[in-house]
């Protein structure tokens, strides 16, 4: 943020404060003291309906009722106040005259209705309302919100008494409604007041700000025409006549002694950064003196601490003494001795750690150590061994194919010719036909089968967000789970997972791996589809519950033919595999017996997809690779 904004901010924030706190001080005293003038305004109303009821009241001691009964004075009164004219023009005028009385009524000591401004509510019991007096002493926020929400009732009592027995109490019904439109006014004055001094302080402060700070705003036009590539003499033709004329000449003296060297390490630094943000092994170099003075993104994951703090410092701060690795590279340090290649166990991973020292005219001026994921290199060499195989099984495959698919048909033609010229076999002999038709007819699927393996596959790629992609497969994939008593559950981000991809292609190598996890739960469970981000990939993970797979099948399980199902065809997890590497993509598993075994799709995010595909054409000279096991 620059110095001008926070100035800016920090004066209209003050003036905002201060007519904040006397906006907040003015609308709560006036709101409070409107609702204690509405609480006297309404004690004087029920005072004067008090005297408008005694001076009905009769003289109960000439009458035939029992004046020492408060039963019978309560029942004589019920019939004498709502027949007397005057009391029923007073409660109409106070409706009309007091715009804050929402109804006026007298109950008896039951809480029902002996008058009311309402006739239709007479004879019946009224609901007891909040006392308007108690919001008079409540703190300002229960005010204001009690007035600014939905329309509510309070009311004022007054106790009514004859012959010194109470027999009724007088309510008189206030609305917040009308207190509303009695304050809103006021509150609105305030508030564009505020608004208006606000304005006026944020149109202050940009003045000011920008009279205090125009020297400094041409001394950094001056460093940004510098910074764009203008000659020195050209910002520095005015003669220093004062501090700012100064301040402008040293600029320009230290901006040519700087242009070259800050072309140079523009360039090196952008190549050298773009090269470490992508090497995925660990790189650090030393110095003569051992402090770490270059480190890749990857050394965080291999040390579980951030660059930030790994910079500078020796190479015993680094490395932990008491750690595998930190002693393995802590001795080749002491004794200048070189790695290469050394495996070790360091954060629950084996890592390869290669160390080499730099030396020039036999002195040591520095060592670079390397270290990467020995587990990825194994997983590198398995898949490019397994692309191998499949490879040499499509080449091996495609030929076979093709020469028994001639044979088959020629068989199944000379078949179908006997069958026609021998019409009345015997039933053992026309079983024997069948059951030869029937083999034939499987070895043909089995052949055609791997011809559709074989055979090169044209990607249709397109954006998709994965998301619906994963929907459409848990749907495709609920007849089964039903049928199997299983579950399925999907944890999806909410996020887009934009891939491009061949959507049909990719939804079956899922659909593959989701329908082998439920059938991998023959005693029920739920089967777990994930998606979420994983740095510059999209990771998915299917995760059943079943018994495992057995440590001796893991290396078989994406080998083509390769199933433990009855029935099976041991096509779909190999075919899974050439469609992810065809996608440069990855599949991946893992199994604990009793535990399930979760297989993870990887797939490059959209926006690295179209970096890494245009990268490899720069370098492959526009020629993209065949995927794996295609012809």
């Amino acid at each position: 943020m620059r110095l001008r904004t926070k100035i800016v901010f920090a004066i209209t924030g003050m003036v905002v404060l201060l007519v904040a706190g006397f906006s907040y001080i003015y609308v709560s005293q006036y709101l409070r003291l409107r609702i204690r003038l509405a609480v006297t305004d309404a004690d004087s109303i029920a005072d004067g309906i008090a005297d408008d009821i005694h001076n009905a009241v009769p003289d109960l001691s000439s009458t035939r009722i029992d004046t020492a009964d408060p039963k019978a004075v309560r029942s004589a009164l019920r019939v004498y106040l709502p027949r007397d004219p005057n009391l029923t023009s007073a409660f109409s005028s106070v409706v009309a005259v007091w715009p804050l009385v929402y109804d006026v009524a007298v109950v008896d000591d039951e809480g029902r209705a002996i008058m009311h401004t309402n006739p239709e509510l007479v004879g019946k019991i009224l609901p007891e309302r909040p006392d308007l007096a108690q919001l008079g002493d409540a703190g300002f926020r229960r005010q204001l919100r009690v007035i600014q929400e939905g329309p509510a009732l309070f009311e004022v009592h007054k106790t009514l008494q004859a012959n010194d027995i109470p027999f009724a109490t007088v309510r008189i019904g206030i609305s917040t409604v009308f207190l509303r439109s009695e304050i809103g006014p006021r509150l609105r004055e305030a508030g564009a007041l505020s608004l208006a001094v606000t304005l006026l302080s944020l149109i202050l402060a940009a003045t000011l700000s920008h009279i205090a700070l125009s020297p400094l705003q041409r001394i950094a036009d001056r460093l940004d025409s510098l910074a764009s590539g203008l000659p020195a003499e050209a910002v520095a033709d005015d003669p220093p006549q004062d501090e700012y004329g100064l301040v402008t000449l040293k600029i320009a003296h230290l901006g040519r002694q700087m242009r070259d060297v800050k072309e140079v390490f523009s360039a090196l630094k952008g190549n050298l950064d773009q090269i470490m943000a992508n090497l995925e092994d660990g790189l650090m170099l030393f110095t003569k003196d051992l402090r770490l003075v270059l480190v890749s993104a990857s050394a965080e994951q291999f040390l579980d601490q951030p660059r930030s703090r790994l910079l500078g410092k020796t190479v015993h701060e680094v490395f932990d003494g008491h750690s595998a690795l930190g002693t393995l590279v802590l001795d080749s340090f002491r004794q200048r001795r070189s790695l290469a290649q050394h495996e070790v166990v360091n954060l629950g991973r084996r890592i390869q750690v290669s160390l080499d020292f730099i030396l020039e005219q036999g002195e040591h001026i520095g060592a670079l150590l390397i270290v990467r994921d020995a587990e990825s290199v194994r997983r590198l060499e398995d898949e490019i061994e397994l692309s191998r195989r499949l490879a040499a099984i499509g080449r091996l495959t495609s030929g076979v194919a093709h020469e028994v698919k001639n044979p088959i048909n020629a068989i199944v033609l000379h078949l179908e010719n006997l069958r026609h010229k021998l019409p009345q076999l015997e039933p053992d002999a026309r079983r024997h036909i069948d059951v030869i038709g029937s083999e034939i007819h499987r070895l043909d699927r089995v052949v055609q089968i791997l011809v559709d393996f074989t055979r090169p596959v044209e990607l249709r790629l397109e954006e998709i967000d994965l998301r619906h992609l994963l929907e459409e497969v848990l749907v495709l994939a609920q007849p089964d789970a039903e049928r199997n008593g299983a579950r399925l559950a999907g944890l999806i981000d909410r996020r887009p997972l934009t891939v491009r991809i061949d959507g049909d292609l990719i939804k079956q190598a899922l659909l593959n791996v989701v329908i082998n996890g439920i059938q991998a739960m023959t005693e029920g469970g739920t089967l777990t589809v994930r998606g979420r981000h994983e740095q510059s990939h999209i990771l998915v993970e299917v995760h059943d519950e079943g018994a495992g797979i057995p440590p001796e099948l893991r290396e078989k399980i994406f080998n083509l033919y390769f199933t433990t199902k009855k029935g099976g065809s041991g096509i779909g997890l190999a075919m899974a595999y050439r469609v992810m590497q065809m996608h440069h993509g990855s599949i991946d598993f893992h199994s604990e017996p009793g535990q399930g075994t979760t297989f993870q799709f990887r797939l490059p995010a959209a926006e690295a997809r179209v970096e890494s595909e245009s990268s490899a054409a720069n370098n492959l000279g526009q020629e993209k690779p065949a995927p794996a096991g295609a012809e």
